[in-house]
């Protein structure tokens, strides 16, 4: 029975990552301007192997530019965003020990949204030196902070719980949403109002190579953090008292995935802005696939989730001809259906 297990863990595995190489090729090919699949394979295998194999037909050769420049870091942040929320999402629901748990449960995307809101309309976006980079870095300290905020204020009176952490996300999250429909309130800024809304629902046009590195180095540290920390996860689900017993401080270790989440959120906001329900689907998906052991459960939605933001960034593309969809509606849009099915569908059980 192990035998067979490991062969479906394995077999899927191989799957899902075939399937993001797939995608990843046709995401490119999707655009206002159309590059058929096998012109879009030649010049990634181009590209990849930096011109070793393969050769460039004329075609291929007029759509270089638009592949490499354009579409390849959209797909690479498509990927990236997508692991990272799925990853954190499992995470989360582990550390708070509820189901309903997701990347931003602690108030995060609050946070992130009141530094992406007070960098914009007070002018960090824009005109300064912080034009390129002034609202992202708003939003990653509205995180980090907000992260901080919860931290402490769960700390107070003793160690941090489950229950103590959501209760202190909820409170600091609905404290920065406050300041956020103030600023936006007295703010006398059309333009501005509209860039924080679309900024909220996210979306991944301004993805490009030179923010790639920092968000690729934060993610896939992050996730690889959080696959070596399987069994530490596994211990969470058993609760403290069963902690305790096995000489686990899950106090300590609530801190760190904390502070390790919020980084790598933070981060993924700040660059695409908020993308709901990656990090509260996938990792139910997965966890039907794969079962609860953080070991397999982990690398699973760490591919799902890049899988299916890939996917959702080319509806995004190609559901209204010559209009973009913030991609936040299309996660959401997936993702409601999948939740009310897993909530109705009988003996579905979180942590086993």
């Amino acid at each position: 029975m192990k035998v067979r297990k490991g062969n479906f863990f394995y077999a899927v595995i191989v799957l899902l990552i075939a399937s993001i190489l797939i995608s990843a090729v046709f995401s490119v090919s999707i655009g206002q301007v159309h590059i058929p699949f096998k012109q879009s394979m030649e010049v990634l295998i181009h590209t990849l192997t930096n011109g070793k194999w393969g050769s460039l037909s004329v075609d291929s050769e007029s759509y270089l530019n638009i592949i490499v420049q354009v579409r390849m870091p959209r797909v690479i942040f498509a990927l990236l965003i997508g692991m990272g929320l799925a990853v954190c999402g499992a995470v989360m629901q582990a550390v708070v020990q509820n189901p309903l748990a997701d990347p931003y449960i602690l108030g995060i995307s609050s946070g992130a949204s009141l530094g992406a809101t007070f960098a914009i309309l007070v002018g960090l976006g824009s005109g300064t030196f912080f034009s390129q980079f002034g609202v992202a870095f708003g939003a990653f300290v509205g995180a980090v902070l907000t992260s901080v905020a919860v931290l402490v204020l769960s700390s107070i009176g003793g160690k941090a719980t489950s229950v103590k952490l959501v209760l202190s996300g909820v409170v600091i999250g609905a404290l920065c949403s406050s300041f956020s429909s103030l600023i936006i309130f007295f703010a006398n800024n059309e333009e501005g109002i509209k860039t924080v809304t679309f900024w909220t629902m996210g979306s991944l046009a301004s993805s490009s190579w030179n923010k790639t590195p920092i968000l690729a180095a934060v993610v896939l540290l992050g996730c690889g953090l959080f696959l070596l920390q399987h069994r530490v996860l596994n211990t969470m689900l058993l609760g403290d008292e069963a902690a305790i017993t096995l000489g686990i401080n899950l106090s300590a270790y609530r801190k760190i995935y904390l502070i390790a989440t919020a980084l790598i959120t933070g981060t993924m906001v700040a660059y695409a802005g908020m993308i709901g329900f990656v990090g509260l689907i996938i990792p139910h998906i997965t966890r039907g696939i794969f079962g609860t052991d953080h070991k397999r459960l982990l690398l699973g939605t760490l591919l799902l989730g890049g899988l299916f933001l890939i996917w959702a960034d080319i509806l995004s593309r190609i559901l209204i001809e010559n209009v973009e969809l913030p991609l936040g509606i299309i996660t959401s849009v997936i993702g409601s259906p999948l939740f009310i099915y897993m909530i109705v569908k009988k003996g579905y059980n979180f942590g086993g």
